[in-house]
């Protein structure tokens, strides 16, 4: 756009000066600009050549693409939030390893063995962690000795004190000696639920599902 000015120079002579400013305007073109475009051009046609029926097709077809294009965009970038680390593919890898998880209940892993973590609020001079099975009967008592306050790791290999394995069950864990702030225990993976309703994907084990995010650890 220029615009134009007058000055009075020494002499008392008007002289006029001319100033050229440069306008912003978008680089791209959408969807509405086409139709506001197209709109304007059926208005202002001329009566005796109106505008070429081939060629009006022709910019429809383009507003349609323009318009198709934009919610494939749309529609990819939402199937890619939802292929995450939560989603079928990454949590399938998971299957045959052991997740720990917040429980008070361990469960035997295809060795038989029992493990789990306790998190202790405060220092303790002795530490125990009793193995119950559903009928109150303690099947394993498991001695930690003195431990700091954090997390303390407990492990029992199924067997009794003659080498033979216990009946494989859950048993509810128990601590002795000490104030805890956190039970969990190790439980294998043994296959990935992927709900219908595109929710994230759950981890199936022997204590119930878990999401991916529920693991403290793996293994």
């Amino acid at each position: 756009m220029t615009t134009t000015s007058t000055v009075t120079d020494s002499a008392g002579l008007s002289v006029y000066s001319s100033t050229s400013t440069k306008s912003s305007g978008k680089s791209a073109m959408g969807q509405a600009d086409f139709l506001t475009l197209l709109t304007a051009q059926m208005q202002y046609q001329d009566p005796f050549e109106p505008v070429d029926n081939s060629e009006m097709v022709s910019q429809m077809a383009t507003i349609t693409n323009s318009s198709g294009i934009a919610e494939m965009n749309a529609t990819l970038k939402t199937l890619a939030s939802s292929l995450t680390g939560s989603r079928l593919g990454d949590a399938a890898s998971w299957i045959g390893k052991s997740m720990l998880v917040q429980s008070n209940v361990a469960v035997p892993d295809s060795a038989g063995s029992y493990a789990g973590q306790i998190t202790l609020s405060a220092d303790s001079d002795a530490v125990s962690v009793d193995l119950v099975d559903g009928d109150g009967n303690v099947v394993k008592t498991i001695d930690l000795g003195a431990q700091s306050a954090g997390a303390a790791s407990f492990y029992w290999d199924g067997k009794d004190d003659t080498g033979a394995t216990v009946d494989a069950s859950a048993l509810q864990v128990k601590v002795n000696g000490g104030t805890v702030s956190q039970v969990a225990t190790w439980a294998t993976i043994a296959a990935v639920q992927s709900p219908a309703d595109g929710s994230s994907s759950k981890l199936i084990t022997a204590l119930g599902s878990f999401s991916p995010s529920d693991a403290i650890s793996l293994m």
